[in-house]
């Protein structure tokens, strides 16, 4: 996908570089949110849009932060900056692509997770979430907000992020799933772990995203 339909997302005063892929007949388009330090290239969350495709699913992955801005550390962990970028490209999607906004899914990473449920919060009509390992615990005031279906999705290793996401469950008061993956930890890098995800996200966002 790199390197394909490449897309330039104009935010305020920066342009923000992703990749866009909806493939004809798509019943929605799910759109990324990285961790610290990552990027549209995340290996990871490449694999599991690839794999989303599969499902009928288009994707967006872009970077939450200009290159100059990533350089300063403060910023990979400004939740509410990366929560307005997210809520910006949605827009984005919504106004020059069309895809309407019950249409739209996010799928969040480490601290991206946070960003994803504090959009999703805001624009209530997010049609599903999921969280990848996700630092949910930086969204906690915000989740009671959010009524768009989520799936938190945690290796069974990792086992403080996985007490944070239970304490984060609690508080969601819309349908909502928790799916441990045994034996992985984090980064989901043990063989098969990732492919996990990428499926159980896959029939989540499909069941979810779909017509009216």
């Amino acid at each position: 996908m790199p390197g394909e339909n490449t897309v330039e997302i104009p935010i305020d005063s920066v342009r923000l570089d992703g990749f866009l892929d909806v493939p004809e007949g798509s019943t929605g388009v799910v759109v990324f949110a990285h961790g610290s330090g990552s990027s549209r290239h995340s290996p990871r969350n490449n694999f599991v849009a690839d794999r989303l495709h599969e499902f009928g699913l288009g994707t967006l992955l872009f970077d939450l932060l200009t290159e100059a801005e990533d350089e300063t550390y403060a910023n990979r962990f400004d939740i509410g900056l990366l929560t307005d970028r997210l809520v910006a490209a949605t827009k984005w999607l919504e106004d020059e692509r069309g895809i309407a906004e019950r249409r739209v899914g996010y799928f969040g990473s480490s601290t991206g997770a946070a960003a994803a449920l504090r959009a999703a919060a805001r624009r209530p009509d997010i049609g599903a979430t999921v969280s990848r390992g996700g630092r949910v615990d930086l969204a906690m005031n915000a989740l009671a907000d959010v009524t768009a279906p989520s799936l938190f999705v945690v290796g069974g290793r990792d086992t403080d992020v996985l007490e944070l996401n239970r304490e984060a469950y609690d508080e969601l008061g819309c349908e909502k799933r928790l799916e441990v993956v045994d034996g992985a930890g984090h980064l989901f890098e043990e063989p098969g772990t990732l492919e996990a995800v990428a499926t159980v996200a896959g029939e989540w966002f499909a069941s979810k995203l779909v017509e009216p």
